[in-house]
């Protein structure tokens, strides 16, 4: 838990800094799927991390003028109500019908715009409600932990 928006905002660059590399591969590379990578294609990868992180910047600009956010609301219900595999599969189906520029672009410029707005949103609606601060957390640093192994096997398959 974060007890300043500050910590937090570092600690997730940090942790985005290394998922960045997605950004030197060639579409070649970035459309390749690799089988150590569980299926994921470097754009897979790229377009599931900027769909939840795009969210949580709709969820940060909900916060910025309200003290609660319909969109979390609404995620976290379709979350529990259908799953984690649908609501993916929903995502990736999305970003697959985008041109790889869109994806491209979206991923160079989503966490940057995020931690930019998280800093006009009030302490006291993110850091300083655990809750909240958990789905910044679990959307961003958290989320990025669990596809590491995703982005090792799509460099290491790129070569």
């Amino acid at each position: 838990m974060y007890l300043d928006a500050l910590s937090f905002l570092e600690d997730e660059r940090d942790a985005w800094r290394p998922f960045e590399v997605l950004l030197e591969l060639s579409d070649e590379q970035l459309e390749g799927a690799g089988s150590e990578a569980g299926g994921w294609s470097g754009r897979d990868l790229m377009a599931h991390l900027v769909a939840w992180q795009l969210l949580a910047l709709d969820i940060a600009k909900e916060l910025a003028v309200s003290e609660s956010s319909p969109t979390a609301a609404r995620v976290k219900a379709d979350w529990d109500s259908r799953g984690g595999d649908v609501v993916n599969a929903e995502i990736q189906a999305q970003w697959a019908a985008r041109p790889l520029a869109d994806v491209r672009d979206k991923f160079r410029q989503a966490s940057g715009e995020l931690r930019g707005f998280l800093t006009v949103v009030p302490e006291s609606r993110w850091i300083k409600n655990a809750e909240v601060q958990r789905t910044f957390a679990d959307d961003t640093m958290d989320h990025y932990e669990e596809h590491r192994a995703d982005l090792a096997a799509i460099l290491a398959a790129a070569g």
